[in-house]
């Protein structure tokens, strides 16, 4: 950078906040600040500082790979090491999205290779890698260091291989959740035999069968390893030798607690989980039961985070082992916990801040099984400090939610999931309404938001009146008419996402938004009452929006049946499939 750059005047109000600070400075301090939100706020205060944090920024995140093009990217910032991308929308994570809507990770690999030849780290989430993709990426980048992929397609083991092969200096291989096409576990093996840098291995989700003795020699060798997570098909055995190669880690997943093991066996793994003196998360333990859980114990008293949510534990089960966890601050359970299971949370773990309640069986009609409004309120009375909770259930009431949040005021996170469409509160078969108006007038520091059961517009007329933090809404099956979205489309200030599936809302509520869409992120709208007439209108008004229809009957031109509208400086895609039309 040009550290001689001419100075606008002292009087100028674009230079007057660093005409003090030379260049040099200035980009020092700035590279102090970390947050992508606050750097982006700071890029706004003068020229000087604009180009500072230009100059300054190693770190990019995108929230949206269509908002912005890769070339724009790289003539904005010179100096970047290190890219978080998103692509689909998340109702793809519901099959909602067509395939082969796009996302594709490669143009941006191409870019990257030209402008950022020293990329260290990628982070994608919910995009497309090819297994050609990941090679390019390897062969391409010498001082790669980290790779995560979170709920990505489009790839195999092989393209692993490639990244084993070839990335000298890896440091995180983060595999997550992803549609992958898992060939072999022998992706493992091409690691080299003098390689050492690995930090964070994650493979939990892959289902082949690894080469053991691959893994237990890469481990071996890592002396740095704090994060290991291995998949369901490492025995109790197997993750005791890994321990003992590497008793420095700090975060665990498991493989399968199902194995006959002898008490002799059994101690062995106890003594190796002892040896274990840094580790604060745990995860996997899958099919664990009452007979093996105790061999986590002597670990259980340091974890701050426990994710069970592969373990199908029943309720004394859990409560046995949160006896050990009082510093957990961060919980993922399974719904056969039952009401039993969240007492003993509510009595055990008093610093509990996240807590996650999964379906265990979401297709399961039966309401009698899994958590119900008396396991929320047990949490709540016993964790005062919850600020983040995702609660599937099959009934709920509103005195009970009203209750939840009158124990705990400082959501910033309320996710819950009344898993049948339309239930009402089912003891006074009311809608739930006041449940949701009590989260929105109670909670001052609510960031995101999801509602279900039976509600009408005053949900939503709450949600515009209190929700003044709100940047998450997630609205499925509800409301009555349009004057619900527009009411939370004019009274939410922060809004920046809003996703919205099976809803009664039309293209009233569509263009309720015009003033509001530019300062979003993203509006997902499927099985709604939008037209394509009333979509080309949104798209004539609002230029610089990208307008994206998808129809699953193209013979009816009228409706609109999924509707996805994002800010863009990069205009119209140029690889939508015929599935989706841009307007």
């Amino acid at each position: 950078m040009d550290t001689k750059r001419k100075k606008e005047s002292p009087d100028s109000p674009e230079s007057t906040p660093s005409a003090m600070f030379p260049d040099e400075v200035l980009e020092r301090v700035l590279s102090l600040v970390e947050s992508h939100k606050d750097r982006s706020s700071l890029s706004l205060v003068c020229k000087d500082w604009y180009h500072a944090e230009r100059w300054s920024r190693t770190r990019v995140f995108i929230a949206n790979c269509y908002s912005v093009s890769p070339e724009i990217v790289a003539r904005r910032f010179p100096k970047i090491k290190s890219v978080t991308l998103k692509g689909k929308p998340r109702f793809s994570d519901f099959n909602l999205v067509p395939e082969n809507w796009g996302a594709d990770v490669h143009s941006w690999l191409v870019v990257f290779a030209s402008k950022y030849p020293f990329l260290e780290e990628l982070r994608l989430k919910r995009m497309t890698i090819s297994d050609e993709s990941l090679e390019f990426l390897a062969l391409n980048f010498p001082n790669f260091k980290g790779l995560s992929l979170l709920s990505c397609d489009g790839f195999s083991t092989d393209g692993l291989a490639a990244i084993a092969k070839h990335c000298k200096n890896l440091t995180e291989l983060d595999i997550q959740e992803n549609g992958i096409d898992d060939r072999s576990g022998g992706w493992l093996s091409c690691f080299p035999e003098n390689f050492t840098s690995l930090e964070v291995l994650n493979f939990a989700n892959l289902n082949s069968d690894v080469t053991f003795d691959a893994l237990e020699r890469l481990v071996a060798r890592c002396k740095s390893l704090k994060v290991l997570k291995v998949n369901q098909n490492i025995s109790l055995e197997q993750l005791k030798k890994l321990l003992v190669c590497a008793p420095q880690l700090m975060e665990l997943g498991t493989g399968s607690f199902l194995q006959e093991l002898t008490p002799t066996q059994c101690s062995n793994i106890e003594i190796a989980f002892r040896n274990c003196k840094n580790l604060h998360s745990l995860s996997g333990l899958w099919e664990a039961t009452a007979l093996y859980l105790p061999v986590v114990f002597p670990v259980s008293v340091n974890l701050t985070f426990l994710n069970l949510s592969y373990a199908a534990l029943q309720g004394d089960d859990l409560a046995e082992l949160l006896a050990h966890c009082q510093h957990l601050r961060r919980l993922w359970v399974l719904d056969t916990v039952g009401d039993l299971g969240l007492e003993a949370v509510g009595s055990s773990c008093p610093l509990l801040e996240e807590l996650r309640v999964f379906p265990d069986d979401p297709f399961d009609d039966e309401v009698n099984h899994g958590v119900t409004e008396a396991g929320f309120i047990a949490v709540s009375n016993g964790c005062r400090k919850l600020h983040y909770v995702l609660y599937f259930c099959r009934k709920m009431t509103n005195a009970a939610v009203t209750t939840v949040v009158k124990n705990c005021p400082d959501f910033t996170h309320f996710r819950l999931c009344i898993m049948t469409p339309g239930q009402p509160d089912y003891k006074k078969n009311e809608p739930m309404d006041e449940a949701f108006g009590a989260v929105v007038r109670t909670c001052k520091k609510l960031q995101r938001l999801s509602i279900s059961g039976l509600l009408t517009d005053l949900t939503f007329e709450y949600i515009g009146m209190y929700a003044k933090n709100l940047e998450t809404l997630s609205v499925a099956f509800a409301g009555s008419s349009d004057w619900g979205m527009e009411c939370v489309l004019r009274g939410c200030p922060k809004l920046r996402k809003l996703e919205i599936r099976d809803c009664p809302f039309g293209n009233a509520a569509l263009l309720s938004g015009l003033e509001k869409y530019e300062s979003m992120r993203s509006l997902w709208m499927s099985a709604c009452n939008v037209t394509m007439n009333g979509c080309r209108l949104l798209a004539r008004e609002m230029p610089r929006l990208n307008v994206e229809v998808m129809k699953e009957d193209e013979s009816d031109e009228m409706q609109a049946d999924k509707v996805y509208v994002y800010r863009s400086v990069a205009g119209p895609r140029r690889d939508a499939p015929p599935s989706v039309r841009t307007l």
